[in-house]
């Protein structure tokens, strides 16, 4: 039987699940981070009482022998609201920078450095900041300090036998002792329970992680700008990959073809100087012939490399001509204006052609429309067809392909093809 060998745990939540939890540092740690935690609460409140003036004054109005008016009211509640929404964010950074090195004693994972600088108000991270200011001293306060205090009084338990001298009663909170043996009771149950509050300590102070991993994450840090890098380096590999296309589609055009086009003719003026009836005459007309073939079948291979009505004229007429060489008959409605950036343009071509080709190899249609709209900074392609349907990428009919395509500039692809038709593949492209 193969052997599970665990690593070092690096959350409090993976120590949880280990048979030495209670021997290990894991306890004292969950004890320090939620003993710490009415302590930073309780900080961040004294400068919150500043911009909560107004609200303060509020109150103290409407308690008077002769209450404030209303108007008063509304206007002090205001201003207090928009000082607090001033001030919050200028709170929250020092108190979350704080806050992410106190996470280490339950999460030991690399959380990122928090952004210096001046305070943005539109970034998104300031106030998942406040959002995790106001949730510490509200409800991670108040749990901190009720956890606290019942383990405080967990341990008074402990020590009634030694508080009490026989002569007196001493109230436990629930029950009166007046000896030290009636005291044992409640303080062997009590020392059971702090032997075992690490464990809700631990999942308290666990959540307590989660909630200020998720909520003071940096986005800005090194995942991010690796997401960024890869994204640039994916436009960058697709402007390579077009521009080596477009190279072979001329090399193709303006040499392989030419020089085939002079052999035609060459094998074509061949031909009239040759008798009809010798052997040399019909070995050069099956030569001509072939070669004729092969020119066609070379026009066809750098069509299908780069379409020069592509180039030249742009997608709707590109898509035209993609209809007209259908096996069945298409309908195109292209509502496109100006032309779009190379790379959308070819991958919008292709698409299509994928799609029409899939078409006409498996839905047994007997008509397809295609269509292609921009609006939103958005190219929107839809092919359709009145075949049978229930086109599946998972049977492999080229439909991975089409998504695969369209997520090369960021785009993605829909699609609705139930039992019986009809069949619509939707593929958007951005086009900005």
């Amino acid at each position: 039987m193969a052997k599970v060998i665990r690593g070092k745990q690096r959350t409090l939540r993976e120590a949880l699940t280990t048979s030495r939890f209670l021997f290990s540092a894991w306890p004292w740690r969950a004890y320090g981070h939620m003993l710490g935690t009415p302590v930073v609460a309780s900080l961040a409140l004294v400068p919150l009482a500043v911009p909560a003036a107004p609200w303060l004054l509020a109150a103290a109005g409407l308690q008077r022998p002769t209450p404030m008016s209303w108007t008063w009211v509304l206007v002090l509640t205001l201003v207090g609201a928009l000082l607090l929404a001033a001030a919050l964010p200028w709170l929250a950074a020092p108190v979350a920078r704080l806050e992410r090195r106190r996470l280490r004693l339950v999460d030991g994972r690399p959380l990122g450095d928090q952004p210096r600088g001046p305070i943005q108000y539109t970034d998104p991270a300031t106030w998942r900041a406040v959002a995790y200011l106001v949730l510490l001293v509200t409800v991670g306060a108040l749990l901190s300090a009720a956890t606290s205090g019942l383990l405080l009084f967990l341990v008074l338990l402990v020590v009634s036998p030694f508080l009490v001298d026989g002569t007196s009663l001493v109230s436990l909170g629930f029950a009166t002792v007046a000896t030290p043996e009636a005291a044992t009771p409640y303080a062997v149950a009590a020392g059971v329970a702090l032997l075992l509050s690490p464990y809700p300590v631990a999942l308290l102070a666990s959540a307590h992680g989660a909630v200020a991993r998720a909520l003071l994450r940096d986005d800005s840090g090194p995942l991010r700008s690796e997401l960024v890098e890869v994204a640039r380096s994916r436009a960058r590999l697709v402007d390579l990959f077009e521009a080596e296309r477009r190279r072979v589609e001329r090399d193709l055009h303006d040499g392989a073809q030419q020089r085939l086009v002079g052999l035609t003719l060459r094998l074509g003026l061949a031909k009239v100087d040759l008798e009809p009836d010798s052997p040399a005459y019909a070995e050069v007309t099956t030569a001509h012939n072939e070669a004729k073939e092969l020119m066609t079948v070379l026009r066809e291979l750098v069509r299908g490399i780069h379409p020069r009505v592509l180039t030249d004229r742009g997608l709707p007429a590109a898509l035209g001509e993609l209809a007209d060489r259908a096996p069945i008959p298409v309908s195109v409605h292209a509502d496109v204006p100006g032309r779009l950036p190379a790379a959308v343009e070819a991958i919008g071509y292709f698409v299509v052609a994928e799609a029409l080709t899939n078409v006409a190899k498996h839905s047994g249609a007997d008509t397809a429309s295609v269509s292609a709209s921009r609006h939103a900074g958005m190219l929107v392609l839809e092919v359709g067809d009145n075949g049978v349907g229930g086109a599946d990428p998972v049977r492999g009919t080229g439909l991975t392909g089409l998504a695969d395509r369209a997520a090369v500039v960021g785009g993605r692809m829909l699609l609705s093809s139930p039992p019986g038709g009809p069949t619509v593949v939707r593929v958007e492209l951005p086009c900005q």
